[in-house]
């Protein structure tokens, strides 16, 4: 209707426009018709006559200009340049379009608006026998009919517009309080049941068809209702026990989704990664991984959250935590269609038990292998002996000889006895630990290695001071010291060289020509026993590593064979007798091993056997001497 009024308007106006240029236009080309022969004689005062009078004739003519061919205006009424002569001479041209005069004699017309109101103004060109004279421009006023008629279209379009948009806002009031809010209201109730909201329901007066549907949404939202409180129940309890089984379990499980920010965090993953007391539901899982881990996962992570890849596992050691030793399992978790990624779970296993079990399972391997060697290789020496020379042999030595083999063999006896007992893969397994006589295990080793000692031209001896008290040890793991450290000490001495097995209370020292003889002195109630050798030597450079596991000094030299664990082992077994192992060494001149073991109290003390007869050694110092 809007559309409708303005085109009536504008027709009416442009048709009244229209009557009232063309009325103008006809009376232009009346005056020009008129005006021409006088302008063509140069008659100006009978053209002024003229003009006045046919201004005075009529009340619809604002002015009359006559302009020559320049635009110059040289007649005007009701103002004329003729009328005014003084010193002050105002110079007024008509300015025209520039394409007016390919109108030929066509009169051009415009209106404008002035501050006395809307002027028509006419420009008729003055032609006489085809030479143009100038311009004839006359100003007309608008038909006082058309003015009537111009306001009451205004006025009609003016209460036609009210109309219309009375009736639209009256129609929309009465949609919005009689369809839309009833509606809309039924566009929220659907909302809030679609975002889980069953307690939703529409208060509104029902009528009609609108009512009824109201009260099928209220019934349907109180049946939703309904089901979800008996679905809640069993959801909590689901929930429940998802939540107890996650906790619960030993590995560390976290849940994070597609941007990598944690969603779920299970108290062992909290304590493998140490994240006691911190906020990390929402955080990224990158800001709170150990530092290694977060650079290892960083681009795995990505990739799966992608889509490019399904699923990793890692493992590596955590140095911020303890050296942890943990796998990584990381997969990718996707939606009911299988088709794009919602999130990513993490399983962290700690298998830093698992590690040291292995470890200690290569390490029982090692141990096994190396010791068990031992007391094979001189069983087997001493019955070669026996076989080969054992006609050559006193009664005495081949007793003794058979004796020796027999001891090896109670004590290879003993190592596979400690082997079968899967206690001893434990690292705190207890010992039995009493009084001994440090005589005994001296001498057997002594025993056990005079063979290779001759072979080797090597003298094999033993300084052991008067009176000794007993030590508080384990005969084996004592026997299973001197074995490695003497075996060593032959090992890297050449022919002619002097291995030596002392013990003493250490705030009486021995005192020998043996070189780099420690003669430190402790107030502590201890024996020092030292293992000496003139042997090659240890670099200064190889002493603080010749106690790690599998590191052989020959590996320098490359002359000798081995495997690297016999000093591990001398440590280890010297540590569980509550001491340490230390050694003094000078490359070309020979290495002293030494170690303190507590005198076993007398409450404590068992019958020890008989010490053999001590004897005075070159330097006057009472010594002990066995065989070789």
């Amino acid at each position: 209707m809007s559309g409708l009024t303005f085109w009536a308007v504008n027709s009416i106006q442009e048709d009244a426009r229209l009557n009232d240029t063309r009325f103008g236009r006809d009376l232009g080309l009346l005056l020009a018709a008129n005006a021409t022969p006088l302008i063509a004689d140069e008659d100006i005062a009978g053209l002024t006559r003229f003009s006045y009078r046919f201004y005075r004739s009529t009340s619809s003519v604002r002015y009359l200009l006559y302009a020559d061919t320049e635009g110059e205006i040289y007649l005007g009424i009701p103002f004329s340049q003729s009328e005014v002569r003084n010193s002050l001479t105002i110079q007024r041209r008509i300015q025209l379009p520039p394409d007016y005069l390919r109108q030929g004699d066509r009169p051009y017309v415009r209106q404008h608006l002035t501050p006395a109101g809307l002027v028509t103004d006419v420009f008729v060109p003055l032609f006489q026998n085809d030479r143009y004279l100038g311009v004839l421009a006359i100003g007309t006023n608008p038909s006082p009919a058309v003015v009537a008629s111009s306001g009451l279209t205004r006025d009609v379009t003016i209460a036609v517009f009210i109309t219309i948009w009375v009736m639209v806002i009256v129609g929309a009031v009465f949609n919005a309080l009689i369809i839309t809010r009833p509606i809309r209201e039924l566009v929220e109730g659907v909302r809030s049941i679609a975002s889980g909201n069953f307690k939703q329901r529409i208060d509104l007066p029902p009528s009609g068809e609108l009512g009824e549907l109201i009260a099928s949404f209220n019934d349907m939202a109180e049946q939703l209702e309904g089901y979800a409180a008996q679905n809640i129940d069993e959801l909590t309890s689901e929930k429940a026990k998802l939540e107890t089984l996650v906790s619960t379990i030993a590995d560390g499980a976290l849940l994070l989704d597609a941007d990598l920010n944690l969603v779920l965090v299970n108290p062992a993953a909290i304590r493998i990664f140490g994240w006691e007391g911190r906020s990390l539901k929402g955080d990224d899982v990158i800001d709170h991984l150990p530092s290694p881990l977060a650079q290892e996962l960083h681009d795995p992570l990505k990739a799966i959250a992608n889509g490019d890849r399904e699923a990793v596992e890692l493992r590596l050691t955590l140095p911020e935590r303890s050296n942890r030793t943990v796998r990584i399992l990381v997969s990718n978790v996707l939606d009911t269609a299988r088709a794009n990624v919602k999130g990513i779970a993490v399983t962290v296993q700690d298998i830093t038990r698992e590690v040291e079990l292995n470890e200690a399972k290569s390490q029982f391997i090692s141990n096994v292998s190396h010791e068990l060697r031992t007391p094979l290789f001189n069983i087997k020496s001493f019955i070669e002996t026996l076989h080969d020379y054992g006609d050559d042999l006193s009664e005495e030595e081949r007793r003794e000889f058979l004796s020796t083999a027999n001891h090896e063999t109670d004590r290879l006896t003993r190592l596979v006895n400690d082997v079968l007992d899967p206690s001893w893969l434990e690292s705190n397994r207890r010992y039995n630990f009493e009084g001994i006589d440090l005589v005994q295990p001296i001498e057997q080793t002594l025993r056990t290695y005079q063979l290779n000692a001759r072979e080797k031209g090597i003298e094999l001896r033993s300084e052991i001071a008067r009176d000794l008290p007993a030590v508080r040890a384990n005969y084996d793991l004592l026997l299973q010291v001197f074995a490695n450290l003497v075996g060593n000490a032959l090992k890297f001495t050449a022919s002619g060289g002097c291995v030596a097995m002392r013990a003493y209370l250490v705030g009486q020292p021995l005192r020998t020509e043996a070189v780099n003889h420690s003669e430190i002195v402790s107030s502590l109630p201890n024996i020092r026993i030292e293992i000496n050798d003139t042997g090659i030597g240890i670099d200064a450079e190889d002493q603080e590593a010749i106690f790690d596991r599998f590191f052989r000094v020959e590996n320098r030299v490359h002359t000798l064979e081995g495997t690297g664990l016999g000093l591990s082992i001398v440590r280890n077994i010297v540590e569980k007798h509550q001491s340490r192992i230390h050694l003094i060494s000078e490359v070309g001149i020979g290495t002293t091993f030494w170690f303190d073991l507590p005198i076993y109290q007398p409450e404590e003390a068992i019958a020890a056997p008989a010490k053999p007869e001590a004897i005075t050694a070159t330097n006057g110092t009472e010594v002990s001497v066995s065989t070789g």
